[in-house]
């Protein structure tokens, strides 16, 4: 039987909780995912069973009981909850390797650990605004799609890190087209959903009833849907926001596109807040990382909580068996 490519888990910053939810990640999987860590194994929690590798190939010949660490000196210890500029060229060059594997073959997907942006612009001049659009650059893609996935929930908003006011003017029918044909994608080649079933939230409450609440229903969004369910997607909306998360909407659905932030990121947070994970659609390789940050003032102290991470790598792995 073929041994299953491992999953590569890149580092994401050493002073933050990564290293730490990592080695927790591994340690409750026991060896149900095939994993990989890229990073400094002086940065991994003490007594962390580990085994140097070159090759990812290398991690399916070791004990079950040692996490298959590809070694990086950074040159320095990491301080819990201080990040240190010197990290900031490494944190990168991990992520950058962790991609080349995956798009080389000797990976599965990639499992990216919270990186702190301040440092890698500090350290390193780090010209992106995150991860996602650095993976983008790796990845020679223009666009790409943020979803918040866990076992209840898929959702994707249409703009992201953006103030509420701003919203209205970014969400073009361009911009929501591309983002609904995106999602259809991935979910078709990384989650085996042969014809996706997509639920389109409304801009405005009650999806702007008639007008009276808000224009951009009627003027636009309602017609976008209408064109593109004519062009053979499955789609229903503008749908009301605050009747499409409750158990019997979402069972009528795939995956929801929200408007903006919030809209997308409170129910699935409030339905999974420990379990829900972050996947890139649009990338040519599986991105999958926990949803949270770097946590600096829990980090080294053994109380973070790994759920997250976990379902980041099973879910990788999920979407690997898919593609």
């Amino acid at each position: 039987m073929t041994q299953p490519l491992p999953v590569v888990i890149s580092c994401g910053e050493p002073a933050g909780i990564g290293p730490e939810v990592a080695a927790r990640a591994w340690a409750a999987l026991a060896g149900e995912v095939p994993l990989v860590w890229l990073g400094d194994p002086a940065h991994l929690p003490e007594g962390v069973a580990h085994q140097v590798i070159t090759q990812p190939q290398e991690a399916a010949g070791l004990s079950p009981d040692v996490l298959p660490v590809i070694a990086r000196d950074f040159g320095s210890p990491a301080v819990a909850g201080q990040p240190d500029p010197a990290h900031a060229a490494h944190v990168i060059d991990m992520i950058a390797l962790g991609v080349s594997l995956v798009r080389d073959g000797a990976a599965s997907a990639l499992c990216t650990a919270p990186i702190h942006k301040k440092a890698l612009k500090d350290g390193a001049g780090f010209a992106y605004p995150g991860h996602t659009e650095y993976l983008a650059a790796l990845g020679s893609v223009d666009e790409v799609v943020m979803m918040l996935a866990s076992e209840q929930l898929r959702v994707v908003p249409a703009t992201i890190h953006i103030a509420l006011d701003q919203v209205p003017l970014q969400l073009t029918p361009a911009r929501l087209r591309r983002v609904i044909e995106i999602t259809h994608a991935g979910l078709q080649t990384q989650f085996g959903i042969k014809a996706p079933r997509l639920a389109i939230a409304g801009l405005n409450p009650h999806a702007g009833e008639g007008g009276t609440m808000g224009k951009q229903e009627d003027a636009w969004i309602a017609p976008l849907v209408a064109e593109m369910i004519s062009e053979g997607f499955e789609l229903s909306g503008p749908l009301p926001a605050d009747t499409m998360f409750h158990a019997a909407a979402r069972s009528r659905y795939d995956a929801a596109i929200a408007m903006y932030h919030d809209q997308a990121l409170i129910p699935i947070k409030t339905l999974d807040f420990d379990k829900g994970v972050n996947v890139t659609l649009g990338l040519p390789f599986i991105r999958t990382s926990p949803d949270h940050g770097t946590a600096f003032d829990i980090a080294g102290r053994g109380i973070a909580n790994p759920a997250s991470m976990i379902e980041a790598l099973k879910m990788a792995q999920k979407m690997a068996g898919s593609a």
